[in-house]
């Protein structure tokens, strides 16, 4: 049995293959650059109107003859002299001829003559060709995570595919024969299945699709053959449950059966101990305890910041916050705590019900509290460390 910060080490310590893969930009939200983006063009490509209003030639004239319009879309270069204006609206094509835009609110209009009530400065109110960018220039950095601004940005370059990490493989082997799909009728014994469902919206979440599920019978033969095709299709393994030391545990054996090199096996921590983690040469395989709150404490804690950073991301981990506790906690086990809390204002509160088989507390917490394991009383108003659930 190894500690949190031993596991945390080996896994920081993996150096992950990247892949990269072309992605329409619609299809990239969420993705990762995988190289820095220039761009094409000067952007805005020409001078613009910042406001809808008059394009004139500076003077120190308060009146002038409107002689044409240029609206969004139009291509036409207009041409004007001294004393004269163009209707111009937000987006469109400044005339070269034209140093300064006016605001219509600051204009008085009379059939084509407009008399300026409030001269602006020069140059006022025109974006400037390649005023946000010039062509050439470093749009984004590889290493960016696509937010929706960034895809618009993107877009407004004219750009519409990028180069991206690839997002793994992942498959979920589910173990346990008194396992029954949610809206199946329960007999006697049986209980419904949470844990691949619970997995694959946490993937989900962070921007993996390709995610295949198995069901495997309380077999070891069955388990051998389920855990090698999943290891065959995947670049990375969860297995849920089957990982302790019961009579109809085959997990382990099945992994080890399948050349799966086992690199950490129990963690000296609650809830989640007995964790394993293994490799078969660029496939990661984490079998996560059975019970629901136990697989997802483990997946937030350890797999999240391994696939995030397969995916690209620089900082993998979940944010580690400091609050101040609500109340008292002990931790007379001698294991590091994961407990889950609801953090608010800098304040964190243990919320009841931390059986490793609830999730109702779970679906209730943003964050998990971390108790070390060389700390065995927690006061009220002491400074602990958290984890926040909601910034994935």
């Amino acid at each position: 049995m190894i500690s949190v910060s031993e596991a945390l080490n080996i896994l920081n310590g993996i150096n992950i293959p990247h892949k990269s893969e072309i992605c329409p930009l619609d299809n990239a939200l969420g993705k990762v650059l995988f190289e820095d983006i220039f761009s094409p063009i000067d952007m805005p490509p020409f001078r613009q109107s910042a406001m809808d209003g008059y394009a004139i030639k500076w003077s120190n004239a308060k009146s002038y003859t409107l002689i044409n319009e240029s609206k969004a879309g139009d291509t036409l270069n207009h041409s004007l002299n001294d004393g004269e204006a163009v209707r111009i609206f937000t987006g469109a094509l400044v005339p070269d001829a034209a140093d300064t835009i006016v605001i219509q609110e600051h204009v008085t209009k009379n059939s084509d003559i407009i008399t300026i009530d409030k001269l602006p400065e020069k140059t006022a109110n025109i974006r400037r060709t390649g005023e946000q960018i010039k062509k050439g220039n470093l749009a984004l950095e590889k290493g960016t995570c696509l937010n929706e601004a960034a895809i618009g940005y993107l877009a407004s370059l004219g750009i519409h595919e990028v180069k991206v990490y690839t997002s793994p493989k992942v498959a979920i082997v589910v173990t346990g024969n008194e396992l029954r799909a949610p809206g199946t009728m329960l007999k006697p014994g049986e209980i419904y299945e949470s844990n691949a469902a619970m997995l694959s919206a946490a993937l989900r979440k962070i921007g993996i699709t390709n995610i295949t599920k198995y069901k495997v019978e309380d077999t070891f033969e069955t388990t051998v053959a389920t855990i090698s095709k999943a290891i065959a299709a995947s670049d990375v393994v969860f297995v849920s449950g089957g990982i302790s030391v019961g009579d109809y545990d085959f997990v382990r054996e099945a992994l080890l059966k399948n050349n799966v090199e086992e690199v950490f096996y129990k963690i000296n921590q609650k809830p989640g101990k007995p964790l394993w983690f293994g490799q078969n040469k660029d496939t990661y395989v984490f079998a996560l305890p059975g019970n629901p709150a136990s697989a997802l404490t483990c997946f937030y804690v350890y797999a999240l910041p391994l696939l995030k950073k397969y995916m690209g991301f620089e900082n993998s981990e979940l944010q580690r916050i400091q609050a101040k506790s609500k109340h008292n906690i002990k931790n007379p086990s001698g294991k590091t705590l994961f407990l889950k809390a609801h953090f608010e204002n800098d304040t964190v509160e243990v919320l009841r019900g931390q059986s490793s088989s609830m999730m109702h507390t779970f679906a209730l917490s943003n964050a998990l509290v971390c108790i070390p394991e060389h700390i065995s009383e927690v006061s009220k108003g002491d400074i602990i460390e958290c984890i926040k659930l909601n910034e994935q």
